[in-house]
């Protein structure tokens, strides 16, 4: 297959995508890190090239602590962070270790829930975008996989003036990367730097 693997993530200045303490009630956790999506919701016609190219991708990969916060077996009320009707409008493969039957939302998007590592979702994913793009969707624990393999072809990161001091940081775990840079554009609430990733 062709498409593209993508991945558009909010970042704060010193290179966290969540802070401690993910809950329910603060998905992106303590302190701050509810600003890291704040460019979305407060300022979204700034900021509509990058959104649109956000929600253009065929299909998606996340994992687990994107799509809810429960460790362990599934609670089956949960479903997701966003509502009745997800962002995404497309086909999304969550990662696991717990086995859920598929959820399908309203607005065309449907969540399958894959046991089977990355490069089984990823492949799920392919031909789930046909000709489209496929975006890893986050958290941090799921791109720096993805990153790892050298599975990721343009890195989009979304640099939000605020710093966590702690929690989930992008690039741990991941060896040294080759980045070549293609877009910088700033806007009032975030800074939009765009990369290749040189494999």
């Amino acid at each position: 297959m062709s498409n593209r693997v993508v991945c558009d993530i909010s970042i704060s200045a010193d290179g966290y995508v969540a802070g401690l303490g993910q809950t329910a009630e603060k998905p992106l956790g303590d302190g701050l890190a509810d600003r890291l999506h704040a460019w979305m919701f407060d300022t979204p016609e700034e900021n509509k090239a990058e959104l649109d190219q956000i929600l253009s991708a065929g299909a998606y990969v996340m994992g687990r602590n994107m799509f809810g916060p429960v460790r362990g077996e599934w609670d089956l009320d949960w479903t997701g962070w966003w509502g009745e009707n997800p962002p995404y409008h497309a086909p999304v493969f969550v990662l696991t270790h717990h086995p859920r039957d598929p959820l399908t939302m309203q607005g065309s998007t449907t969540f399958t829930f894959l046991t089977h590592g990355i490069e089984s979702a990823l492949d799920q994913a392919r031909k789930a975008a046909g000709d489209r793009d496929v975006a890893i969707a986050g958290g941090a624990a799921t791109v720096n996989q993805y990153l790892a393999a050298g599975l990721i072809n343009e890195l989009r990161t979304h640099v939000v003036p605020v710093t966590l001091g702690a929690g989930e940081r992008l690039f741990d775990g991941v060896p040294p990367l080759r980045l070549e840079l293609l877009t910088v554009r700033a806007a009032s609430l975030v800074t939009h730097v765009s990369y290749r990733v040189l494999n």
